[in-house]
């Protein structure tokens, strides 16, 4: 990238410009006659832009006191909404609305700059109004959008960037995220506003690298696979959006790693596509629309496969950015031919399965990495979750909704039972009332991958240190049929030891305790404990132990419970589990 008076030097001068180009409308036209789930996804949307002409326009509201982001999502997917359906239909009432609807955001005292995710987001929606619908619009109503943009997200932006604010200088979702926003709405005002625009984007472009960067050198996201979809959606957005206004992303997408990152959701997914959701993940089925634009960048079909394959389901339907980035050319890509073990680097997540296209295979997803308080990461090193029979088994607990409202709780995340290592499935020592895994400590996954065997080996000596001299938990995927997990302690002095898994299943232990049996929708598998002597199962419900933090304010996990082992006294411990689906019996029902 040359001196930011260049930036603009290759302006398309003409709108649309932003994703939608001159001949966008004619090749979604096309696909929406030719494709029959594209077809469908149209009407579907043609279904929502007539239900939106009913409802009124948004209003300014921080319903949490914090965030305005609800309501700027809200107006950024009615816009992108009622603004593709009028390109491709012709009728004015969707226009008119979309004018209800920026008009009121125009007129908001603020875009709630101190949450910049707000700002950000807005500034995208009216962006695209902008662009979208230019020839539409009058001088006065230009001038209404142009200036709100201005007033409440560039120059709110502007001070961040020269001030080397903190999300300029981020590594995670919201530098991808505010940048996004915001460098679309340099683009779609480049011609009234060249100085402003080459200033903005010369900084967006310049910072969106630091968050880029992290998806070195396997393509994972740090945050989640959620997370990934969050940041990654607004990153492709600008990245396309400068291809279509400058023809140029100025090399952003050939950063190491990024055009791996397609298969993050595709490898940390289970059998019918349900996130591994460690962290503040949701727990929600995975594929994205940018796995379209992936796909075809890259030239990687497996990754337009992956979208297609979900959308062509017919109860699914694709959105706004699915018919602009649409790709069939994964439409009969044999995922089979994928290697059923990734290991992430850096991330340091691994998942191992049984088959690709199998509803009922056997996977085992793997979390270890940076604890990274307050960055969307649990106390969660040495977690896992295992899937069989088409059903999940071994359970993360999920989101804690709590850690987004501290600024009225008051607590720390650490304090609450779904971020805490008791609330997941790893060892807790020495339990007491503060973190139960060091807050900063990191650990790496040393995978062994060989014929009949896979292996997660993590060192977590430095999540458990002052707490015993030595820790090492291996996971294994064993013939493809079965899981192991060992534990290795080592402590200079007695210590206590938890072992916890969670689960949905109800449970049924053996007369002596040492193998428990979790039976589920007529389905079963088995968790025995292979050593040492003495250690016996117990259910429990999943909630904090006695000497832990217990805040009123936090989910209650009803319907949960949890398999735990507890050892006292120990300085030298091998604890091995094994976990076998119960494949007979599922024969035998199914």
């Amino acid at each position: 990238m040359g001196s930011k008076n260049e930036i603009l030097r290759t302006l398309k001068p003409a709108h649309p410009r932003l994703i939608l180009d001159g001949d966008a409308v004619a090749r979604v036209r096309h696909i929406v006659r030719a494709d029959p789930h594209a077809g469908r996804w149209y009407a579907a949307l043609r279904s929502e832009a007539e239900a939106l002409l009913e409802q009124p326009p948004s209003e300014y509201e921080i319903p949490d006191g914090r965030r305005l982001l609800s309501v700027s999502r809200r107006v950024k997917e009615r816009v992108r909404t009622l603004a593709l359906v009028y390109r491709l239909d012709g009728e004015r009432r969707y226009c008119e609305r979309v004018w209800d609807e920026v008009a009121a955001a125009a007129g908001f005292v603020d875009w709630n700059p101190s949450h910049f995710l707000d700002t950000a987001e807005m500034t995208h929606a009216l962006a695209l109004a902008y662009d979208w619908l230019y020839d539409r619009w009058d001088e006065g109503q230009r001038e209404v959008m142009c200036q709100a943009m201005i007033t409440h997200g560039l120059e709110p932006a502007l001070e961040v960037y020269r001030g080397g604010g903190w999300w300029s200088q981020a590594e995670n979702n919201w530098n991808q995220v505010c940048n996004g926003g915001i460098g679309m709405g340099a683009l779609a005002i480049a011609d009234e506003q060249p100085g402003l625009a080459a200033e903005i984007l010369h900084h967006a472009i310049r910072s969106l690298p630091r968050a880029m960067g992290y998806y070195a050198p396997d393509g994972a996201g740090t945050e989640g696979v959620t997370y990934w979809d969050y940041g990654t959606r607004y990153n492709i957005v600008f990245l396309s959006a400068l291809e279509t206004a400058l023809g140029t992303d100025y090399g952003l997408s050939e950063i190491e790693g990024f055009d791996l990152s397609g298969g993050y959701q595709m490898y940390m997914s289970g059998a019918d596509r349900m996130a591994f959701d460690f962290g503040d993940c949701g727990l929600r089925r995975m594929s994205t629309a940018q796995h379209f634009w992936m796909g075809r960048r890259y030239g990687r079909p497996e990754y337009s496969g992956f979208r297609y394959s979900e959308l062509a389901h017919p109860e699914r339907n694709g959105g706004v950015l699915d018919l602009l980035w649409f790709d069939d050319g994964g439409r009969d890509v044999d995922m089979s031919s994928l290697p059923l073990d990734r290991h992430y680097r850096k991330a340091e997540c691994m998942s191992m399965r049984s088959a690709w296209n199998d509803p009922d295979a056997l996977v085992l997803a793997v979390q270890a990495g940076q604890n990274r308080d307050g960055a969307h990461r649990h106390l969660d090193l040495g977690s896992y979750i295992v899937e069989a029979l088409g059903e999940r088994w071994i359970i993360d607990c999920g989101v804690e909704r709590e850690t987004y409202q501290r600024h009225r709780n008051q607590r720390q995340r650490w304090e609450f039972y779904r971020v805490r290592a008791e609330g997941h499935n790893t060892l807790v020592i020495n339990p007491d009332e503060g973190p139960d895994q060091d807050l900063d400590a990191f650990a790496a996954i040393e995978p062994q991958i060989e014929a009949g065997r896979s292996d997660a080996q993590i060192d977590l000596s430095q999540p458990y240190a002052g707490r015993a001299r030595s820790v090492r938990r291996t996971l294994s995927m064993v013939e493809r049929a079965y899981v192991t997990v060992v534990d290795e302690v080592h402590a200079d002095a007695p210590v206590e030891v938890w072992s916890f898994l969670h689960t949905e299943a109800e449970v049924t232990l053996s007369e002596d305790c040492t193998e428990a049996t979790l039976h589920q929708n007529g389905k079963q598998v088995s968790v025995r404990i292979e050593g040492p002597d003495g250690a016996r199962f117990q259910v429990m419900d999943a909630r904090p132990l006695p000497t832990s933090p217990d805040p009123e304010v936090q989910a209650r996990n009803e319907g949960r419970r949890k398999l735990a082992i507890h050892l006292r006294d120990v300085s030298d411990l091998r604890l091995a589990l094994r976990i076998d689906p119960v494949w007979e019996e599922y024969d035998r029902v199914k």
